[in-house]
């Protein structure tokens, strides 16, 4: 899940990520199997697999900044659960994903170029380039093996809580396309451990609502007109990333919950607006799922018992999430779906 905000910078260069061969790049299958790459992580994935409580599911690590990097966690997150069958849902669309460099949104974009989209995915320049390289290798790895037609993957640098930067994202995806984007998930997000509220500054607030719900916003802006059927895009579904948080509180995550309900009531609006226009607007609201996020954002302690507080105690993977936003892209899947909010949470019961 990632953070797309500089915090000084108000813009950065629209250009495609150019993979480099200084160093060897995991294969799709490694990207799917990597949290089982050792004795110890082959042992807390199989206690995950059973759904059994376990008094240490991660090792402690810390991550000093934001965003945090998907390539420094121990065990890696599966971006793809084992025995995933595609059904070629996406077949000729093109999507488009916020922070797609890894977590949630690079399982995101890998299970839609397995679907046969075409796939762009926005990271932060300069901090997530590394995971954006593994996201990108493993997006041509797919186009290579289907032998599917369509464009080539696109990763683009971007600092998206300023429009401008929002819409130079939309206009260099949708031109590399013939003028569309079908699908639009809004991803990018960024967390901070806050106890109090007095400790939450103007600038704080301000970075994390430009990072959780500017972006949403300016981005469906743009999306919009290259979705609309008069325009010739036959429609759209656009699916914005919520949280388990909005439902239940999180008193120690009080800005970042505030812009997770944000986006719920964003979701609700923008659906009743866009229905007449057939783009149908959705949400999913994931519970704890082992991503950057967390080791970038917690103490090690909290890290080490990550999950462990959901009746199914243990935290999803985000190959786990990705498959409700195959389901919402699907027109086969869920066409009658607009304004819905779906929970991949680990069992939360939830009301709303």
């Amino acid at each position: 899940m990632r953070a797309l905000l500089a915090a000084t910078a108000r813009a950065h260069p629209i250009l495609l990520l150019r993979q480099s061969h200084q160093h060897p790049l995991p294969t799709l299958r490694a990207l799917a199997s990597s949290a089982a790459s050792s004795p110890r992580t082959r042992l807390q994935t199989r206690r995950c697999s059973r759904a059994m409580a376990s008094q240490q599911q991660f090792p402690p690590q810390k991550q000093d900044s934001q965003p945090g990097k998907e390539h420094l966690m121990d065990p890696r997150p599966e971006a793809i659960i084992k025995h995933y069958k595609p059904a070629n849902k996406l077949q000729g669309k093109v999507a488009l994903v916020t922070g797609g460099d890894s977590g949630i949104g690079r399982a995101v974009c890998l299970c839609f170029a397995m679907e046969g989209a075409t796939v762009a995915f926005t990271y932060l320049k300069g901090h997530e380039d590394k995971d954006a390289e593994e996201t990108l290798h493993a997006l041509r790895d797919i186009k290579s093996r289907s032998g599917a037609g369509g464009g080539d993957p696109m990763a683009l640098p971007a600092d998206l809580g300023y429009e401008e930067n929002c819409r130079k994202v939309v206009e260099e995806v949708a031109s590399a396309h013939g003028g569309r984007i079908d699908i639009l998930v809004n991803n990018a997000a960024e967390q901070y451990v806050r106890p109090c509220i007095t400790d939450i500054t103007e600038q704080d607030l301000d970075r994390v609502f430009r990072t959780n719900i500017y972006s949403y916003f300016f981005m469906a802006k743009h999306a919009v007109r290259k979705m609309m059927k008069e325009r010739g895009g036959g429609g759209g579904s656009i699916i914005n990333t919520t949280s388990v948080n909005v439902y239940k509180g999180n008193s120690t995550l009080l800005d970042y919950t505030a812009t997770k309900g944000a986006i719920v009531a964003f979701t609700r609006a923008l659906s009743m607006q866009l229905a007449e226009k057939g783009i149908r607007v959705n949400g999913v609201a994931p519970g704890p799922i082992w991503t950057p996020l967390i080791p970038a954002s917690f103490p090690e302690e909290k890290v080490k018992q990550f999950g462990s507080e959901v009746p199914m105690k243990r935290a999803g993977q985000p190959g786990e999430v990705a498959p409700c936003f195959v389901f919402l892209a699907s027109e086969q899947d869920s066409s009658y779906m607009s304004g819905q909010v779906l929970h991949p949470n680990g069992g939360v019961i939830v009301n709303g």
